[in-house]
C-alpha cells in the first residue's frame, strides 16, 4: 500500500490518499500499452478513403469485339482494368479499422501507464478540480501552482464544465472523466493530475 499527497488549489498538501500496490505499483508492461495505443489509434480512423474497381466506374458492360477472328487482344469489357479508364484492381473501400480488443487488455494498460507515472513524480493528486469561471488564464495559473507544465491530463470524476472550456485552448491539456481516461491518455501527457475521489474511483475500476 502506497500513500500519495492530496494537495490543494495552492499547492498545499491538505491530505493523503492510500493506493494499493496492485494498480498503482505494477511492472509496467510496454506491450500491453502498446497494444491499447495502437487499438485506439485504429478505432479512430476515418477509413474513408475509395477509388472505384471495375464494377464501379462508367460505360459498357458489351464485349467490345468477338473473341476469335479480329486479330486483335481478347477482350471483355471496357472497364477493364489494363484499359484507360477502366477500374482499379482492389480498390480502397470505405471501412471501419476497429477491432475487438480484451477488456483486460485496455485495464492492464491504463493500470501500467498510471504506474510509470507514479514511479516518475507525474501523478498529482488534488482535492478538486472546478472553476469559479470560464478563464483561460485561471486554468493556466492553476497548473502554474501546481507545477504542471507542457502537455498534462486532468481527471475527475465528473468533468466541470467551466474548466473544461478554460482548458479548451490550451494546446496539450485536456480534462477527462475518470471512467473514460484511456492508457493513450496517460502516456501522452507529461503530467496526470486527478482528484483524489478520480484516484479511488479508478483503483475501484482498476483492482
Amino acid at each position: 500500500m502506497m500513500t500519495l499527497d492530496v494537495v490543494n488549489a495552492q499547492n498545499e498538501k491538505v491530505g493523503a490518499v492510500d493506493v494499493r500496490d496492485e494498480v498503482f505499483g505494477v511492472r509496467v508492461n510496454a506491450d500491453l500499452m502498446w497494444e491499447s495505443v495502437v487499438h485506439l489509434n485504429a478505432k479512430e480512423r476515418r477509413g474513408t478513403q475509395m477509388a472505384k474497381n471495375r464494377a464501379l466506374v462508367s460505360g459498357s458492360g458489351k464485349k467490345p469485339w468477338r473473341q476469335k477472328g479480329t486479330g486483335r487482344a481478347r477482350v471483355g469489357s471496357i472497364r477493364n482494368p489494363l484499359w484507360r479508364h477502366g477500374g482499379t484492381v482492389f480498390a480502397p473501400q470505405p471501412r471501419s479499422y476497429d477491432y475487438a480488443l480484451p477488456k483486460k487488455v485496455g485495464l492492464g494498460a491504463l493500470r501500467s501507464a498510471l504506474a510509470a507515472k507514479v514511479r516518475d513524480g507525474a501523478l498529482v493528486v488534488v482535492d478538486e478540480l472546478k472553476a469559479a469561471e470560464i478563464k483561460t488564464k485561471h486554468a493556466v495559473a492553476l497548473l502554474d501552482r501546481l507545477g504542471v507544465a507542457g502537455k498534462a491530463v486532468l481527471v475527475d470524476v465528473a468533468v466541470d464544465e467551466k474548466l473544461l472550456r478554460s482548458v479548451g485552448n490550451m494546446t496539450g491539456v485536456s480534462l477527462v472523466a475518470s471512467a473514460r481516461l484511456t492508457a493513450r491518455d496517460v502516456i501522452d501527457a507529461h503530467k496526470v493530475v486527478a482528484t483524489k475521489s478520480a484516484i479511488e474511483r479508478l483503483q475501484e475500476a482498476l483492482a
